[in-house]
């Protein structure tokens, strides 16, 4: 700033000189403008690769969550398949994926721009927002892969999680997400709206939850359950998982990276919504979205609580963890655009959504070792629906703005548009996701390719596919004592329960 007082001063001196000086000023402000504009572009960037950090931190949440879930001898697989989940969804992803997603200039139903990333980065598509969607993309595959846990091949996961990946989801999140999508409510300025609203998926209760949720559907119909899961006559036999501390401790990591599933959806945060220097801003509809988030979690878990009390006698902190996960699915979708009050109906009905899922799932004797369908699909769905209820017409103009006048919630007096366009939704995605996804599975069946031999589920993918299992329960000196298993190596890394016949 001395610089510019200086030569300020020896334009001031002569006469003539006031265009040059106004020039100077200018100068200077513009260059302080662009310092601002550079500032909120790292602030930007900053809190987008935040929030990757965070739903990608997601997939140990996955990881514990599916291996507290299954049993011992299964317990290296399905880590593995979680592992794999991110390897390879990172690589389809980038090179066809988020090309199908968001390459835009496109048309309304898939993208064809940005393949293997060639012209990033540009305005609006940078580095950090690829890693984001990224992030998304491989927890559509993480739901899938717990409804087949124990008894899938391994090539099917590999099959499966690229084609998920890299074309099925990318497709269905540029519907609802990409403005040149034909559902998506924050369509380019001039597109007609679906319904004249478009479609209300702010952190994706279809497009992740329920494009997953309906694929381990399937997947699990055409496999079929698990070896013991129902007896001769048809009744249930519960095959629980071998730790519920695993379980708690994945549903913790989930919990945790949640906070950037929803409120990190915004991508921005250095947005005004009112008068500069005033408190309304993207900011705080940034923490508003955490409450509603939290609040619809935290009531689905403890309905859940009290349902499944009701059901068996017992308090089951397995079935606690499946109803807060449930209420998050289904807060995913609406999160920005309701009240928290709202939130609390939200998990409240989810919980008795998941509960009734999962007995329609025992009665037709279908196995989801995760509740994987009946939790992201079934609510996932009511998440739509939810947000075409109570979605508030001054949040929706906030965070979809641009369209004044726009359909919001049908209980908050915005008439029945919106809803109709999320009911919409509901059979698009399950449609898409059915012939896609539905295929394939029935494919990789027909070629014996997707579920492994009776005697392999018996013994363990674990021991069978991996190598050994998961856990040493005897140290060496028990073996050398003469303990139970001192007949077996310690290589061998013997479950509980399974005789010297057995391995």
């Amino acid at each position: 700033m001395s610089t510019c007082a200086a030569d300020l001063a020896n334009l001031l001196t002569g006469a003539g000189n006031a265009t040059g000086a106004a020039d100077l000023i200018c100068g200077q402000f513009d260059t302080v403008s662009n310092q601002f504009i550079d500032t909120g572009y790292a602030i930007d960037s900053t809190y987008l690769l935040f929030s990757a950090y965070l739903v990608f931190a997601m997939q140990l949440g996955f990881a514990m969550l599916c291996a507290g879930s299954v049993r011992a001898k299964n317990t290296m697989n399905i880590m593995l398949t979680n592992v794999l989940d991110a390897c390879a969804g990172a690589l389809f992803y980038y090179l066809f994926g988020f090309a199908f997603a968001f390459g835009s200039p496109s048309n309304a139903f898939i993208g064809k721009q940005f393949f293997g990333l060639q012209k990033m980065p540009e305005t609006g598509f940078d580095y950090p927002f690829f890693l984001y969607q990224w992030a998304f993309a491989i927890a559509a595959a993480g739901i899938t892969s717990g409804s087949i846990a124990e008894r899938t091949q391994f090539v099917a996961y590999l099959i499966y999680s690229a084609f998920l990946t890299g074309f099925v989801y990318p497709v269905v999140s540029h519907w609802f997400w990409s403005a040149d999508g034909w559902a998506s409510a924050g369509r380019n300025i001039g597109e007609p709206l679906l319904f004249k609203s478009g479609v209300i998926d702010f952190a994706g209760s279809g497009v992740v939850h329920m494009v997953g949720g309906i694929a381990g559907l399937w997947a699990a119909l055409i496999e079929g359950p698990r070896i013991g899961r129902f007896d001769h006559a048809g009744r249930s036999v519960a095959l629980r998982g071998h730790s519920a501390s695993l379980v708690v401790l994945g549903t913790f990591l989930l919990w945790f990276g949640w906070y950037g599933f929803n409120p990190g959806s915004f991508t921005i945060i250095d947005k005004s919504y009112g008068p500069s220097g005033s408190i309304h801003g993207q900011w705080s509809a940034v923490g508003r979205t955490a409450v509603t988030t939290t609040l619809a979690g935290s009531i689905a878990g403890l309905t859940t609580l009290f349902g499944k009390r009701l059901q068996t006698g017992h308090w089951n902190v397995i079935d606690v963890c499946n109803g807060l996960l449930g209420g998050f699915a289904a807060i995913t979708s609406g999160c920005s655009v309701v009240d928290p009050w709202a939130a609390i109906i939200c998990g409240f009905v989810s919980a008795w959504v998941l509960i009734g899922f999962n007995a329609l799932a025992a009665k037709f004797k279908y196995d989801d070792p995760l509740e994987a369908a009946q939790l992201h699909g079934g609510c996932g769905a009511w998440g739509i629906i939810f947000t075409s209820l109570f979605a508030r017409e001054k949040y929706v103009n906030e965070v979809y703005p641009g369209r004044p006048g726009r359909p919001y919630g049908l209980f908050m007096g915005g008439g029945g548009r919106l809803f109709g366009a999320h009911l919409v939704t509901i059979l698009v995605i399950f449609g898409w996701v059915s012939i896609t996804m539905g295929t394939l599975f029935f494919l990789l069946h027909k070629l014996n390719l997707l579920r492994i031999s009776a005697e392999d589920e018996m013994a363990g993918m674990d021991l069978t596919r991996h190598g050994g299992f998961a856990y040493v329960y005897n140290d060496e000196d028990d073996s050398k004592e003469g303990g139970p298993v001192a007949s077996f190596p310690l290589r061998s890394r013997v479950e509980p329960g399974v005789t010297p016949e057995q391995v």
